[in-house]
């Protein structure tokens, strides 16, 4: 089979590269879209707004007379935030015995019970199965504290027992309770013999 030529109109359509009147993507960080003068107006209208310029004091140096009144001493106004937010009060709120419930109806909806999780407290089970918990988002890389104020500040209406939980460790001051169990497992190395 002979070969075949291509034409000179047929090899221009198929080069990149702009074409007469198409504009180039430029990556230099400069801003090539059009804005409308009206708006370029008003953002730098509010820009000059929003800056303020500290007043500078009097130096002695300076030729006129300066009444110096004498200072008061402001005492700043110090609102009280409260440090715990809604859902960490209704968490401390929360019994052991509404824990052990909130469990029971989760293990209800098992067959058969958690034979490898015999020798675990109640705690534990609860947290890990938060952490396995996939609705939530993902558990490795973040402190099941954090994943669960996440979880309720995108409306997925996290567990209040799990907080509960969370809190009860924490006060206690019991250690590995803020990372998840599969966290601790692909983070740690493997000891060869």
């Amino acid at each position: 089979m002979p070969t075949t030529r291509r034409s000179a109109a047929a090899s221009a359509r198929g080069r990149p590269g702009p074409v007469k009147g198409q504009s180039t993507i430029s990556f230099t960080g400069k801003v090539t879209k059009a804005v409308p003068k009206d708006l370029k107006k008003a953002a730098s209208d509010s820009a000059i707004a929003r800056t303020t310029i500290p007043e500078r004091p009097a130096s002695k140096d300076d030729e006129t007379d300066v009444i110096e009144e004498p200072e008061e001493e402001v005492e700043p106004v110090v609102e009280q935030v409260s440090e715990k937010s809604e859902a960490e009060l209704k968490a401390e709120k929360i019994t052991d015995a509404q824990i052990k419930s909130y469990w029971r109806a989760i293990e209800k909806q098992r067959k058969a019970p958690r034979v490898h999780q015999e020798g675990l407290d109640l705690a534990e089970k609860v947290l890990r199965y938060f952490d396995v918990s996939s609705q939530y988002g993902p558990c490795i890389g973040i402190t099941r504290m954090k994943r669960w104020h996440r979880a309720e500040r995108l409306g997925l209406k996290p567990p209040i027992e799990v907080l509960a939980v969370l809190m009860k460790e924490e006060n206690k001051g019991a250690e590995d309770f803020e990372t998840a169990h599969i966290d601790r497992i692909m983070n740690a190395t493997a000891a060869l013999p």
